[in-house]
């Protein structure tokens, strides 16, 4: 029995000492060897590094290029151009008309007209800026007949188009000029004469409603607010 015993235990001990020789051969073997995974935010930090940049014009070019053949509303049927902004793409002001008139649908540029001299008179010699330094555009970009008032489905076909113009360009300043403007930008039907004077907000942009330079020629007397609330945009903007 004794013998027995001895003859298992020698056994067991053979057995334990080429259990750990395998394990000491593996350790050997695996040494060196890095298993961690990489975090996910290295491959993601790394594609913003290599992220393709769109520049602003190209990306209003875009979108101006969606509108050429647009027929939302009858007013892409009657247009002679389609009016659908000017000036700098990283203006820290967008100027915001209503719609096109006659010159602007000749040449496709928006207040180029009389009211449009006037702007550039605000722009010019009042602000001390050219009209390259901002953007100009429109709520809607095809002159209405007999430059009639937009209608409010032409107004809702429409401002999505306005609305990427804006967050393309992300000034710091928006003026809207005029009531229909302002009505849209603002979501509202308060009187322009109760709105001016103030800056509101447009989806996080301060805006600042005004008198429309086309109203300013039939009523000189309303000169004055206009240029108050310009210069509230001259503050605002450091100029």
């Amino acid at each position: 029995m004794n013998l027995a015993k001895s003859e298992l235990q020698t056994e067991l001990l053979k057995a334990v000492k080429a259990l750990k020789g395998q394990v000491v051969n593996h350790n050997s073997l695996s040494v060196g060897i890095e298993w961690k995974k990489k975090p996910q935010a290295d491959k993601v930090d790394k594609k913003v590094k290599t992220g393709h940049h769109i520049p602003k014009d190209e990306m209003l070019k875009k979108v101006c290029q969606e509108m050429v053949n647009c027929r939302l509303c009858p007013l892409g049927g009657t247009r002679k151009n389609l009016v659908f902004g000017v000036g700098n793409p990283h203006a820290q002001i967008v100027f915001v008309g209503e719609a096109p008139g006659a010159d602007e649908d000749e040449q496709g540029l928006p207040f180029v007209g009389r009211a449009g001299q006037l702007l550039t008179d605000i722009i010019v010699k009042g602000m001390k800026m050219t009209r390259k330094d901002v953007y100009i555009c429109n709520i809607l970009k095809c002159r209405p007949p007999n430059n009639r008032n937009p209608l409010p489905d032409e107004i809702r076909h429409c401002e999505p188009f306005l609305k990427k113009q804006l967050q393309i360009i992300s000034p710091k300043i928006i003026c809207a000029l005029g009531t229909f403007a302002a009505h849209t930008l603002l979501n509202t039907d308060i009187p322009i004469s109760a709105l001016r004077g103030r800056f509101h907000l447009y989806e996080g942009i301060k805006l600042m409603p005004t008198y429309h330079p086309a109203y300013l020629l039939r009523n000189p007397s309303a000169k004055k607010p206009v240029w108050e609330d310009v210069q509230m945009i001259m503050k605002e903007i450091n100029i």
